[in-house]
Formats: C-alpha cells, structure tokens, sequence
C-alpha cells in the first residue's frame, strides 16, 4: 500500500456529512466519514478500508477510473489480511495445475475475476497491475472476465497479485472450468428470473388491455378505470424487479457521467409508467402499461440470447481445459514392477510414466513407450479419422486412446501441454477488439448522446404542436432507438465464427484474423511441409571425398540434429543413432542450412550455393545428374565437397483441392519456397499454377510479399518453418500448419490444428460469411434506426410498436450472428 494511503488512515475523523454517499463504493455516510484526498480534492469516504483504496487508486496515478466507471465495486478487504489469505497459492503445488512456467523466473497464469461491472473496472484491474513491479503482462477478456497475467516470480509473488485485486474491492480466483461454469449459471439464472417475471406481467396486462383495445370506446368508465388500476398492479413486478437492471446500469452510467445505452432504456420505461400511473389515478390519458411489460420482456429475452452469444468462446475454451483428466493411473517404477497407482493429474510431472486404458483421455503430452492402439484427437485438433500410435509415437493432452492400452512417458503436463496451449492462444484472440467491434463501440457511444439531443429538441417541437402527444411521442423515441442492434452487430458474429472455427480444428489466435482472412486477395505457400507432406525421406547419398556413405551421412546427420526443418528431419533419421559426431559452434542460417566444426573441420550442410559459399569451389558437375523433382542437400568443408544427398517429399493428398477452390474463388496463388527452382517450378505445374519462386531466402520472401502489398494487394501467407516467421508476420493474415515449427505457430494469426491443410478453405469459408453477416447486421442496424426514428419523431410510432421494432431489430442481428454456428459440411465432405 502507498506511504499517502497509509498516512490517510492515521487521519483523524472529518467533519459530519451524511448528504452524500460514499465517494468510493457509494454507500451511505454515516455520522462519521473519512476523509481522502483524490485529484488534489477532499472526498468523504465511509470508511477506513474506502478512504485507503481511494488515496491508493490516486497515489498509483489512477484517478481517471473515477471519472470513466459505470459501477461501483464491492466492498473493499484489508490488503494485508487478502495477501496472507492468498500466501497459500505461491506453493509450487498450487504452481502446477494452474500457473505456466516460461523459464526460471517468468511464470504466467489465467484468473477469472468477480465483481466487474463495466470496462472502467477493467482498465483499472489492468492499469493496477501493470504498475507491480514484476508484472509484464495483465490484459482482461472483456467477454468472459478471464486475466491473463505474466509475471517474474523474484520480483512478485501471485500471492501479491491477488492481493492487489482484492484490494481494488473485486475477487479472483485462478482460473477453472468448473468455476467459470458456476458464475455462467448464476447468470443465466438470474437472467431467466426476471425474464419470468416479465414474460409473466406481459401476458396479465395484455389479458387485462385487450378489452378496453377492443370496446374502442364503448366500455363503461368504471370497468375501464378498473382495467387501468389492475394493469398497473400487475405491471409492477416487472418495474421493480424485472428491469431492475437497466435502472441500475443507467445509474452506474450517470454517476459516472458517461452515457450507455441503459439510460435511455430506463428513460423511456420510467417515462412511460410515470405518464400510466397518472392517468390511472387522473381517470385522464392513456395508458402503456402493456407496452411497458413487453418492452422490458423483449430486451431482457435479447440480453439473454446476447449472454448465451457471448458465451459460446468461453465454453469452448472450457471444453477443452476438461478434456485433461482429473485423475492419472503412474507407474512409479516402471519398467522394474507393474505397481500402479491412481494419483490426481495435476500432480504429475514430465518424466513420470503412466498408463493409458482403452476409453481413458491421456492426461500429457508424451511419448508411447510400450503398446499398440489408436487415439481420437478429435477433440482436440478436429481430425476426425483415429491415429494409430506406437512405441516412439507421440501422444497429446485430451486425446481419447482407443482399443489397446498404452504406456507413455509424459513430456509436457499441466499448462505447458498442447491443450492448455492452445487455451492460451484463444484468449489472446479474445482480448484483441477487431477493427470493426472498436467502431461498433465508438459509434454507438455517440449514437446515445445524439438520440438524447434527438429525444430533446423532439419533445420541444411537439410542446408547441400538440401537448398531449408529447409523452408518447418522447417514450416511443427513447424506445424505438436503443443502439443494442448497433453494439451487437461485430461482437457476436465474431464469438460465433470463433467457436464453429475451434470445432473444425482452426485456431483463431488473434482478434483481427477473420476480417483479414476474408479480404485476403492473394494467398503466398510455402511448399515444404505445407503444400508437401513435409516428411521427407534420403533416396539418395553421393560421397564426392574420401569419406564413405556411412560416413558422410553420419556427419551431416550430426550437423542437422537440432534442426527442425523436414530436411533436417529426414537427414537425422537415416542414422541409426542421433548425433553420431560431437558438432561444436553449431549455427543455424535459415533458409540455407547449418554450419558446425567436426573434430576441428568447419563444415556446412544444406543448400549447394550456401555450400559453395564456404569453399568457394565451383559447383559438383554431379548435379547435371539430379531430377528437377528432388530436393538436393550438399555437405562441404572448407576446402572441399564432401557429398551430395538426394530427398523427396510428397504433395499433400488435399493440395490440389485447396489451390483449385482457391483460384475459383478468384484468389491469386502464389508459391514461394527455399527450396530449389526448379523442384519449386515442378510443383508449381502439377497444381497449375501461375507463379512461383524458389531459391527464397527468408529475405527474399519477405520483399516478395511487400511488392504484393506494394501493389494494393491483401496477402495471406500460409507456412510451417522458422524460415517463414518473418514473413508470416509480414502479411495481413498468416496461417501456420500444427506441424510446423513453434516459431511459425507464434507468429501466426490462424493455426490449422489437424495434419491437413484443407481446413483453411472453411476458415475462408467462415470467414466471408463472417464478414457479410458483419455487414448485414450493420446495414440493418443503421436501415432500421434511419426509418424508425423520422417515423417516432413525426409521432407515426405508437410505444407498443417503438417496444417490439426495438426488440425485434436486436433478435435479428443475434439471430442472423447465430447463424455462423451452423454446422455446415467440412470442405472435404463438399461436392
């Protein structure tokens, strides 16, 4: 805590003042307040706890978070008591299930935060944290209320972190599943409550309303008077408990002088039951108590499919954090006895061995060490087809073993395994706001402030016109153009396609992908490992030295050990044993090959010209002899060339069906490779295409994509090595293969999850129609404000109409988003 919130509780006791309510949490001041000295001026607090949050929110530079909040927070705890409270999680057993350790001191985590009300909340649990020192990372999901935070453990503990948010008066917790699932639930329970209630008032009243709608005149005064005071009885659930939340949101929003959309909702309901209670008990006017009951009704039923909308990433992110197993069978001394024990899988660590029973999920990633079987990934990576796995095979996270039992030494457990990674990934696509969702958000703040002004100047003009239509008139206008449509346009469209994308196996890493993805003119492949299997295998060895077959494959084996490139692969998978020779000053030049000394020779493997570059001899004559359709890979020293290495790959079986869509779509495809020109040029004819480049340098691929965008083009590079990283964030999209390096799926804004690169024509798919559904809801949005309020303003809209257009403009933007969870046939189940 700050020395000037510290001093601030040793103050003694201000003068009396009970005319306001607290200046931090808003409760009522009693005979005694606090004094705290914020922004250079004195505010009256309730309490000791209040008065030190707020001198700490202001001694931190915070301040702003009074003035930009929509909601008051809870009450505040002691930061002491929370930080002894919290000491417990900075055990390395609490570490293991939940926290992800980067390196020997970065660690990461995710928790869930209660008590948020509104963005200022989040700014300031952000803006707070940021200023710890230690904390790299603490970035809010706006939709689920999921922190991620980055931290170095010699410099603050997690311990401190809770406390830090307890003391800001909000509660977190590290993150589960399980957890999340009860806050969801309490939620949509409490939604669907008052949606009872209202639902339940709207049928009474109408009951009560259609014979007076239906005499036209003819009923008797007393019978209607009778009417009217029923309808009001029954109206009143539903003003004081049902639409209790838009009251609340619009005072949130008032207090902070900030204008949401609650206020003019609220306006228009109190506006309208004021006018309906006045006329009951005048016997004079109109009545709206049905329009009161169905215009609540309907906003609450479009709030809660906007709750359901917003839920569908969170779920999806749940169901895959419950595909790890709660418990583990370990064999703890394998392979000496068979003595199992049943043990919770968060406790396991890499290099414990367990075994896997047929139907049980694996719960690490790992390798199989003894067994046969087949595992469903399905739920993990979308591929639909069981993989056969055997001794040596790898195994991940979540992945369902099939017939035969299994018996894997685990690599990755907890939050480093594949599952727990790709969570990770999500939310950071979740926490970026896309270009289009930020604009959404700015023009339907302006849109409330123009509606008021809009409201004002109408209620003005029919004074004078009319009196007695004013009310109506003011109350359909507040009503009618609610910007809930406007809001809801981008957000749920996007959480829909995220959600159909993840189940198809597509990774949406970044906020911007979608949109990107589907303007994206222009498609760049690399060819290894991405248009081609990527498994290469050594047809051929021609030692060009002394040095025997054996020999030279052995040492270029040695030099490509490390090496995660499918050339490197296939080169240290010809020996017998990895790294037959000690390499030392071992470097890596990407896109060329690798350099190391061998008993004190300097050596390169890879291209011939990288080769070439280190002797400085010409190139062997034996190249004349090499096909086009192979890959070729030179071993030399300093002095001399030592061999040459013959390797072949295979196009994928789904390549030629992706380039196709693509071109029919009117996509312009491009094939860039480091491989050579004319194998390059080769693959390039068998899938018909146009251009293609080889002999690419990472450089060179990267000038090339910055011509295409030089010419206006919208360039979406898919890739799989280190060589492509700089590229693949060189480009509007990038798509990486789950086969390819590290590096590339980092750098990537869309990761392919399965083995398969037909997947990226649905992301296309989504994508467009992702888009058009964005643009549609827009179009709807604004069409439907551009007719409705002329109409409400010249008094053409009666409040029942203004309560259903509204509600109706908000389920079809909702309703038309939903569409995109539509499990439409993959793109290999197409005709």
């Amino acid at each position: 805590m700050s020395a000037a919130a510290l001093t601030s509780l040793a103050q003694g006791l201000a003068p009396d003042s009970t005319e306001a309510g607290c200046f931090h949490c808003g409760l009522p001041l009693g005979a005694h307040t606090y004094a705290a000295v914020v922004n250079g001026e004195r505010r009256d607090t309730c309490c000791r706890g209040c008065q030190a949050v707020a001198e700490l929110i202001a001694a931190q530079g915070l301040g702003a978070y009074y003035r930009n909040r929509a909601a008051l927070p809870p009450a505040p705890e002691s930061t002491g008591n929370a930080a002894r409270a919290f000491s417990h999680f900075d055990l390395a057993e609490v570490h293991s299930g939940y926290v992800l350790h980067l390196d020997p001191q970065q660690r990461e985590a995710a928790l869930l935060i209660e008590g948020v009300t509104c963005a200022a909340c989040l700014w300031l649990i952000e803006q707070r944290l940021l200023r710890l020192d230690g904390v790299t990372v603490a970035t809010v999901n706006h939709g689920t209320h999921r922190l991620r935070i980055a931290w170095d453990e010699s410099r603050v503990k997690l311990s401190a972190i809770l406390a830090a948010i307890t003391a800001l008066g909000y509660q977190a917790h590290l993150y589960d599943s399980g957890r999340s699932e009860t806050v969801l639930a309490r939620e949509r329970r409490a939604l669907l409550w008052r949606l009872f209630v209202a639902a339940f008032g709207m049928m009474q009243v109408m009951m009560v309303a259609f014979p007076v709608y239906i005499a036209e005149g003819d009923m008797p005064a007393d019978i209607e008077r009778l009417m009217q005071f029923a309808g009001l009885v029954l109206t009143l659930p539903v003003m004081l408990w049902s639409a209790l939340p838009f009251y609340r949101g619009a005072w949130r929003g008032l207090r902070a002088r900030s204008l949401n959309m609650d206020v003019p909702v609220s306006a228009g309901i109190l506006m309208a039951f004021s006018a309906s209670v006045m006329a009951t008990v005048s016997g004079t006017g109109a009545v709206y108590y049905d329009s009161v009951c169905m215009f609540v009704f309907l906003l609450l039923g479009t709030r809660y499919l906007e709750l359901s909308a917003r839920a569908v990433a969170a779920r999806e992110q749940d169901r895959l954090a419950r595909l790890i197993p709660a418990i583990a069978t370990r064999l703890p001394r394998f392979p000496d006895t068979r003595v199992r024990e049943v043990v919770p899988a968060a406790s396991l660590r890499p290099g414990d061995v367990v075994e896997i029973k047929p139907g049980s999920p694996v719960p690490g990633d790992g390798v199989v060490i003894e067994g046969i079987s087949s595992v469903n990934e399905a739920l993990v990576t979308g591929e639909p087809r069981p993989l056969s796995r055997r001794t040596g095979d790898r195994v991940i996270a979540g992945s369902v073993n099939g017939e035969g039992a299994l018996v894997a030494r685990l690599e990755q457990t907890g939050q480093h395994t594949t599952v727990a990674g790709i969570v990770r990934l999500m939310d950071r696509a979740l926490e970026a706001k896309p270009r289009l969702a930020s604009m959404a958000d700015w023009v339907a703040g302006k849109f409330v402030l123009a509606l008021l002004l809009v409201v004002a100047l109408s209620a003005v003009t029919w004074w004078f016109i009319d009196k007695d239509r004013v009310v109506w008139v003011t109350i359909s206008l507040l009503v009618v153009t609610c910007p809930c449509a406007l809001s809801l346009a981008t957000p749920a469209a996007l959480v829909a396609a995220t959600g159909s994308l993840s189940r198809r196996g597509i990774l949406i890493t970044r906020g911007h992908a979608l949109e990107a993805l589907a303007k994206a003119t222009h498609f760049v492949f690399d060819k290894t490992g991405t248009l081609t299997n990527g498994r290469m295998s050594l047809i051929g060895v021609l030692p060009l030295a002394h040095h025997t077959r054996e020999t030279a494959i052995a040492m270029a084996a040695s030099l490509e050990a490390s090496s995660e490139h499918p050339v490197g692969r296939a080169l240290v998978a010809a020996v017998p044993v990895p790294a037959p020779y000690q390499v030392s000053q071992m470097q890596t030049v990407a896109g060329q090959g690798v350099e190391g000394f061998i008993d004190g020779v300097r050596l390169r493997a890879g291209s011939p010209r990288f080769v070439a570059a280190l002797n400085g001899l010409p190139l062997p004559s034996e190249l004349v002899f090499v096909s086009d359709d192979v890959t070729t890979v030179a071993l030399g020293s300093e002095s001399e060339w030592l061999a040459l290495f013959t390797l072949s790959d295979t196009l994928r079986s789904d390549a030629r069906c992706v380039v196709q869509t693509l071109l029919e779509q009117g996509k312009e495809i491009h094939l860039v490779s480091g491989d050579r020109a004319p194998c390059v040029k080769r693959v390039a004819e068998r899938l018909g295409l146009r251009f293609a480049k080889g002999d690419a340098t990472p450089a060179d691929k990267l000038d090339y994509v910055r011509d295409l965008q030089v010419q206006g083009a919208s360039v979406a590079v898919i890739g799989d090595g280190v060589n492509d990283a700089p590229v693949l964030a060189q480009a509007q999209v990038s798509v990486a293969m789950a086969s390819g390096t590290e590096l590339a799926r980092l750098s990537a804004d869309v990761t392919l999850l399965t083995d398969r690169i037909e997947p990226l024509l649905d992301a296309v798919t989504i994508a467009r129609r992702t888009l058009r559904i964005i643009h549609q809801n827009f179009l709807w949005a604004i069409a439907y404000n551009a007719i409705a309020v002329p109409l409400a303003v010249m008094g053409q809209v009666t409040p029942l109409v203004a309560a259903v257009g509204m509600s109706a403009s908000s389920l079809l933007v909702i309703g038309n988003a939903l569409r995109l969870c539509d499990r439409l046939p993959r793109a290999g189940q197409r005709s």
